[in-house]
């Protein structure tokens, strides 16, 4: 019987060694094209290709205006929010478009407007998916100050999964450190 304990004992260590550290998820992408008649694409050279997408709303600009914020998804009508690094708080500048959306939402009552946080690529995913929550939530704060309804407004975070920017320098970092606005 003592032969045979050790055994378990290994067992149930090994068991909770795959439980606490989990196995390597592995991704597999399907393509429709034969291997054999197109090069192969590592991770580092795809380049994302445009979605087509529907019009959000008559008012959205079709081409992004120099300054304008775009991401993969939606154009916005207003300037992106910037944050300073591993900030969530508003600058004044941040404050001013704020109050320029707190005034288009007043005009324009029925208006229904979704707050994106997103963050640089520094950091890891679980903590930039935080702190790009709480970017949103504080614009989304500061906007109800304004007096525009907390019901008319929703947040979500993308942390650092849609860059705007996807260079590795201080100026693409700053862009993508944000809260993008989009009209629903």
């Amino acid at each position: 019987m003592c032969n045979n304990s050790w055994k378990w004992v290994a067992v149930v260590v090994l068991v909770l060694a795959v439980s606490l550290t989990g196995c390597a998820k592995k991704q597999t992408v399907k393509s429709d094209v034969d291997p054999g008649s197109a090069p192969a694409v590592t991770e580092e050279a795809y380049v994302p290709q445009p979605v087509e997408q529907q019009p959000v709303e008559a008012t959205t600009p079709v081409d992004a205006d120099p300054g304008v914020a775009v991401t993969e998804e939606q154009v916005s009508s207003f300037a992106d929010v910037l944050f300073d690094f591993d900030r969530f708080d508003l600058t004044e500048p941040g404050k001013k478009i704020c109050q320029d959306v707190a005034a288009y939402m007043r005009k324009n009552s029925g208006a229904k407007l979704l707050i994106e946080g997103h963050c640089d690529i520094r950091g890891t995913a679980e903590y930039n998916m935080a702190l790009g929550d709480r970017r949103a939530a504080s614009v989304q704060n500061y906007l109800v100050s304004l007096g525009i309804p907390a019901a008319a407004l929703s947040t979500t975070s993308y942390g650092k999964e849609r860059p705007l920017d996807s260079d590795a320098n201080d100026a693409a970092h700053a862009k993508n450190r944000r809260a993008h606005f989009v009209l629903k």
